[in-house]
């Protein structure tokens, strides 16, 4: 592995790093924004308004091309700003399906006139955008997805259901794969009768169901098409194209992770200092000491798996099997952690937030169920093993 960066990446970090350093304070010195009591919409607002800060100094979108506001960074600037964001501790992105995975898409495969029409949006955070692959029957398959749109016309008929999409309930526009050939399945064919539909999340005919979490949070919807007709002009490259356009980019929806293994040493390390402020005890017992350094060491050899990820896509090498294993790995490491923090505080680790002895305002219980969802996000655990048995190591079948 090569973990030297060229001269220009270093200048693009400093650069990152003196910008953060003056634009970050003065954010967080700005207060909260929205209503204390629907915490899921105060933090959408203040990424929103972050995020239209970062535009401005052409830091939301550094893979876009410079035309667009971006820097078209290199495959080493994305690592280091996932590293420095997670480092700073910045608040996040408003649209973060539309600036890594979906603006892309439109970059490539748009016309102009589409380019025109929602590029703008995406960046100066105006519109928010969801993204609707998921189905029930089509979760880690997405090849199965059933979702009709009949071309009418100079329309779609749309029909079908959605789940698990995110923030679908904020957002004005979405980017949905849908099936145009209905006969592609029974001919084995599955992903060729798949098209890529951009579609007004304010169309009759659309209904959105938030599905409340098991914190309480009210993140993730059902979107529900019955008969929505949506304009053909809004389809993204060519019908029974839509596998070959979501593919592309999809490669972005793990590129921050050099980045999670940054925000997860920083997480273990507060836990460290909540414990020896609230719970010191914890620290001398030793099977918990091994816990801690059991993590530290999965955690670094985490960073290790993203360097060498990193350095075998700068040699044109595909990142193979280091894409499943990180996942794995952040999987394990976020809910290891969460664990720990809830064992190392004993029962003030069961304090969930409002109570007046709540622990870091409740973070360590939220976290304790919150985690779980990194076994199904971005990949079942159980579908990303049977990829490494399958393809890796080449275990035999029954």
């Amino acid at each position: 592995m090569d973990f030297s960066f060229t001269p220009e990446d270093e200048a693009f970090r400093e650069e990152l790093k003196a910008w953060l350093a003056v634009h970050l304070p003065e954010f967080n010195a700005e207060g909260e924004i929205g209503d204390e009591h629907d915490p899921d919409r105060r933090t959408m607002l203040r990424r929103q308004a972050w995020q239209r800060r970062m535009h401005e100094g052409h830091w939301a979108a550094i893979n876009w091309p410079r035309a667009w506001g971006g820097r078209e960074a290199t495959v080493s600037q994305n690592a280091i700003y996932a590293e420095e964001m997670a480092r700073a501790k910045s608040p996040g992105i408003y649209n973060t399906n539309g600036i890594w995975q979906i603006g892309p898409m439109i970059l490539r495969w748009g016309t102009e006139e589409q380019q025109q029409r929602w590029l703008p949006g995406i960046l100066d955070a105006s519109e928010h955008w969801c993204q609707g692959f998921t189905e029930p029957e089509a979760g880690s398959d997405l090849g199965n997805l059933r979702t009709t749109a009949v071309r009418d016309g100079e329309e779609y008929v749309v029909k079908g259901r959605k789940i698990w999409i995110s923030t679908a309930h904020l957002a004005k526009w979405g980017l949905f794969l849908v099936r145009t050939d209905p006969t592609s399945i029974e001919r084995g064919a599955k992903h060729d009768g798949i098209s890529a539909l951009i579609v007004d999340m304010e169309l009759p005919g659309i209904e959105v169901q938030v599905i409340r979490d098991i914190t309480g949070g009210e993140l993730f919807c059902e979107v529900v098409f019955d008969d929505a007709r949506v304009p053909a002009s809004y389809r993204l490259g060519e019908e029974n194209q839509g596998w070959q356009v979501a593919m592309g980019t999809l490669g972005h929806e793990r590129v921050g992770t050099a980045g999670l293994s940054v925000s997860m040493r920083i997480e273990l390390d507060n836990l460290i200092a909540t414990a020896r402020r609230h719970s010191p005890e914890a620290l001398e017992d030793p099977g918990l000491r091994d816990r801690v350094a059991r993590v530290w060491t999965q955690l670094e050899l985490t960073r290790l798996l993203n360097a060498r990820a990193l350095s075998k896509i700068l040699k044109g090498q595909p990142n193979w099997p280091e894409v499943p294993l990180a996942k794995l790995q952040w999987s394990f490491l976020s809910q290891t952690i969460a664990e720990l923090g809830v064992d190392m505080l004993g029962p003030l680790g069961a304090l969930a937030k409002g109570g007046p002895d709540a622990v870091d305002k409740g973070h360590w219980t939220h976290n304790y169920v919150w985690q779980r969802y990194t076994s199904i996000g971005a990949g079942t655990t159980e579908v990303q093993k049977n990829i490494i048995a399958d393809r890796a190591i080449k275990m035999p079948r029954r």
